[in-house]
């Protein structure tokens, strides 16, 4: 068991590009500062001033970063799963995050304290190139969910959304492009701010057309005609 933990750890750890450039000597330090933690589903990580405290690294399972508007309502900034991270811009800054942190289903998370990412990773000026690219990423990413909700098309924001989850999430096979991040009627909904009957109808007439389909692990086909 303690061995097949650390093929899972050095498997993730250096499929992060800031952590992928260490050697072999400096992850090993990592796992003596990581800790990991369990968090069932729809239980909170961390909230809004928990933010600047931290960076996370997701072992197993799924997290959402929502804002929680006046009225209650949820709307997501992003979705993480196996082999994300987060929280890297805030410790950087020492500033908060409007947000708040839940996870989706039954998640194991590894946790960084901010001394120690000082430490161990922005003396190093090969990890601060590759966090620079990281940031650039995650702005490009903002622009895009910026465009979404700029859309007043309820159809034009779920085809956004689908598109956008496409480059990030998708898998190219024989049929088309295949979302391998599972999302519900209401996570699509929550993301795009739009009712979950709404986006049930909408997928609904994308599916009759032709365009995408429901596969029976939940994933969603983008065909070639979407």
């Amino acid at each position: 068991m303690k061995k097949s933990k650390s093929l899972l750890f050095d498997r993730i750890i250096k499929g992060i590009p800031f952590f992928a450039c260490l050697s072999e000597e400096e992850i090993k330090e990592l796992r003596h500062v990581l800790v990991e933690k369990h968090f069932s589903r729809n239980k909170i990580i961390f909230l809004e001033e928990d933010t600047q405290n931290y960076m996370y690294v997701i072992l197993s399972g799924r997290v959402k970063i929502v804002h929680l508007g006046q009225d209650g309502k949820e709307h997501i900034l992003a979705v993480h799963k196996t082999g994300d991270f987060f929280g890297e811009m805030a410790l950087l800054d020492g500033k908060t995050a409007p947000a708040t942190v839940i996870a989706m289903e039954d998640t194991n998370i590894m946790i960084m304290s901010k001394k120690d990412f000082e430490e161990y990773l922005l003396k190093n000026s090969r990890v601060l190139k590759e966090i620079i690219a990281i940031l650039c990423a995650r702005l490009r990413d903002s622009w895009m969910m910026n465009k979404i909700m700029s859309l007043t098309s309820a159809e034009d924001r779920v085809r956004t959304l689908l598109k956008l989850m496409g480059m990030h999430y998708g898998m190219e096979d024989k049929r088309g492009t295949v979302i391998t991040l599972r999302l519900t009627h209401q996570d699509i909904a929550d993301y795009s701010s739009l009712s979950r009957e709404t986006v049930t109808r909408l997928l609904n007439r994308l599916v009759r057309d032709g365009e995408i389909e429901v596969l029976d692990n939940r994933n969603i086909l983008l065909k070639p005609s979407f």
